[in-house]
């Protein structure tokens, strides 16, 4: 066959978790939580279920869900999205992303991906006919470099891809950094496709500014969320796109012929479950504990690091120590620590290598305490 993608393989993701589980690893690399859901929320899959919600949904999502989502975002950004017209619920976020490139992307446009950027945006806008057009972030703290920004706007880029809280980083978008988007596609047919999948785990206070939250940006944005991300089961793959009426029409166009609609019992479960506030709110403290547990332990290696401020991913950096290929000491520490991690120079389109690894902290306490035991021996592989 001829390839529409042939110089895509395997993730990453996907190799480093078969990697870990060939060897008996602990595995900090793939991001998923390593914990189970709240009790509550199974609860109500089993009640839905039982109760016979296990046909077809609406296209665009049960109402009900639509409802809480829209009101979610009232009582964090400050806008109220109509459910009807510019919310739907979508089989995870990867539909979203994809969904939103296709209903704008045209055959020789360009669109900008801020890199280290995740390995689904590049696919979704090569295979819609665009052209990605790549540049780094900050290098420093991941910030964006808006010079290089306005630099790499021509009359042919049609949308830009944005990641608050950003994987691989952590860092999380501020008012400023949304002013500075605003200004910079003002005036240009220039969309916006947000990934916030990570929107309540935020750090040390600091809030999550959706896209949305900006009414001159709202107006161009795809903004799409994960209910699996928030709610610790990522394998429902359940995910969701707030847009303008008009981009929903079109987003909603291919959603149908994509998957059509989203399992039904989840949907009333997840519904139900928003109807208490506290089971978000209360995200960022629960995974705060964590991050502090495991940068503690970090910072008893001779790894660097600056703690993330988002997500739930740690970078760290070994290039004082040694030159090694990341990739190289990624697959030596799985197999010799017994921990696996990702090397961030897959999340570059030139596979840029800095000596930076990202571990995954969503995982229970005694995991990461035993992960953080391994990462004492660092030096056995380094020396």
């Amino acid at each position: 066959m001829h390839s529409k993608l042939p110089h895509i393989g395997t993730t990453i993701f996907t190799v480093m978790s078969k990697l870990a589980e060939d060897e008996g690893a602990i595995n900090l690399s793939q991001g998923f939580p390593g914990f189970g859901a709240d009790s509550e929320l199974l609860e109500l899959v089993g009640k839905y279920t039982l109760k016979g919600y296990n046909q077809y949904p609406p296209m665009a999502g049960i109402l009900g869900l639509r409802l809480k989502l829209a009101e979610k975002t009232q009582l964090t950004q400050g806008y109220f999205p109509d459910p009807e017209r510019e919310v739907t619920i979508v089989s995870g976020a990867t539909e979203a992303l994809f969904a939103a490139a296709s209903a704008v992307v045209r055959k020789g446009d360009e669109v900008i991906v801020l890199e280290p950027a995740y390995d689904s945006y590049e696919p979704a806008i090569t295979l819609n006919g665009g052209k990605p057009i790549y540049v780094p972030l900050n290098e420093q703290d991941f910030s964006p470099d808006w010079e290089r920004i306005k630099k790499a706007i021509t009359d042919k880029t049609r949308a830009i891809f944005v990641n608050s809280p950003h994987n691989p980083s952590g860092y999380v978008w501020t008012k400023s950094d949304l002013d500075e988007l605003a200004q910079v596609i003002r005036g240009r047919e220039i969309f916006v496709i947000s990934d916030e999948v990570y929107e309540h785990i935020t750090f040390d206070g600091k809030k999550h500014h959706s896209i949305g939250y900006h009414p001159e940006l709202r107006e161009k944005t795809f903004v799409c969320g994960s209910f699996g991300k928030t709610f610790h089961v990522t394998g429902w793959k359940i995910g969701y796109c707030i847009a303008p009426p008009e981009m929903t029409t079109e987003f909603r166009k291919i959603h149908q012929y994509l998957t059509f609609t989203t399992v039904t019992p989840m949907q009333y479960a997840l519904a139900e479950y928003l109807e208490k506030p506290d089971r978000y709110l209360s995200i960022p403290d629960f995974y705060q504990k964590k991050r502090d547990l495991f940068n503690s332990g970090l910072s008893q290696t001779d790894f660097q690091f600056r703690s993330s401020a988002g997500s739930f991913f740690q970078l760290v950096n070994y290039g004082h120590l040694s030159k090694m290929p990341d990739r190289e000491l990624a697959t030596r520490m799985t197999k010799e620590l017994k921990v696996a991690c990702i090397p961030v120079s897959v999340f570059y389109s030139d596979k840029k290598d800095n000596q930076v690894l990202r571990f995954c902290f969503a995982k229970e306490e005694s995991e990461l305490l035993e992960a953080l035991d391994r990462l004492k021996d660092l030096n056995r592989i380094l020396a």
